[in-house]
């Protein structure tokens, strides 16, 4: 991934989330910590729908491919920041940089648009309960994760033109715990004004569209359940709860980041955090705790019963 404007950097030096051992030890003991929970968490959740009927509905059917998305997305990441608390000196090469910034947000982009198929999933089953078979229908529910999956490519690979194209010929170091477009933007030699502009109209645009759409799809829904019964609102209000706990976790701190001018803050580090690691870790807990199906589900998973 050579670049004639990138040819006096070879490697960037991630200042990481703090330089003090103390810190870093505790970082490094809680994220760990995460890092597993996750994993264990979401791998029940896909073996789980897998190897029972729910797999068929199309709820379940999304909810894999975002247990999918949340391993995929936080191990961008995530393994990368464990390794770097125990070092002292912090780097990562031009071209796993360069991948870095464009897994992070193709996972990340089809994670949101998954999310927001989710809501779709959820408002024509309260919504028009008579002809949801018909509109999630097999095709259709396969359709709409391919396109969540074209979504994250046409995000993900304007990001990685923007970043090959900046030319990096001072310092290296990003104030940051992973390569990320507003970190690189700092660092670039040149005005990147125009740059920074694309970047908020690109990853600012998705993030704000996509937020809007599950915000006025949760507020229809909720219009709706006034003319449910008690029974029924108590069900959906559980499953939109967790939708809205995972939107909030997800959607505040992505906002904060990425909706605002191109600049960086030493606050961005820990927002960063929650949409990198604390989302998707909290995901596998806010889809089953409340969820009698997928706990049934998992119950009758080997791996559930060996991890108690």
């Amino acid at each position: 991934m050579e670049h004639p404007n990138n040819r006096n950097v070879s490697e960037f030096i991630l200042l990481g989330l703090s330089d003090e051992w103390s810190i870093q030890t505790l970082c490094f003991v809680l994220f760990l910590f995460c890092y597993v929970a996750l994993l264990v968490g979401n791998l029940l959740i896909l073996i789980s729908i897998r190897c029972s009927p729910l797999f068929h509905q199309p709820m379940y059917h999304f909810l894999c491919h975002l247990s999918s998305m949340d391993i995929c997305y936080t191990s961008c990441v995530t393994p990368k920041l464990i390794g770097d608390l125990v070092v002292k000196r912090k780097t990562i090469s031009y071209g796993n940089c360069m991948l870095q910034v464009f897994a992070i947000h193709f996972f990340g982009s089809i994670e949101v648009f998954i999310l927001t198929i989710m809501a779709f999933d959820g408002y024509v089953a309260i919504c028009r309960p008579l002809h949801y078979l018909i509109i999630m229908s097999k095709a259709r529910c396969n359709h709409l994760v391919l396109a969540a999956w074209a979504g994250g490519a046409l995000h993900s690979f304007p990001q990685l033109f923007i970043a090959i194209q900046l030319p990096l010929c001072g310092p290296n170091e990003i104030d940051h715990y992973f390569c990320d477009i507003f970190p690189l933007l700092k660092v670039a030699c040149s005005d990147t004004s125009t740059a920074g502009v694309l970047v908020v109209a690109n990853s600012g645009m998705v993030t704000l569209v996509t937020f809007v759409v599950l915000f006025v799809s949760y507020v229809i829904i909720l219009c709706t359940l006034r003319h449910h019964s008690a029974e029924g609102r108590r069900k959906a209000l559980s499953t939109c709860g967790s939708h809205v706990t995972v939107t909030i976790l997800f959607f505040g701190p992505s906002i904060f980041v990425y909706l605002r001018p191109p600049t960086t803050f030493p606050e961005d580090k820990v927002f960063a955090v929650f949409y990198t690691i604390i989302a998707p870790m909290f995901n596998p807990l806010v889809y089953t705790l409340r969820n009698t199906e997928m706990k049934n589900a998992m119950k009758k998973n080997p791996l559930y019963k060996k991890s108690i």
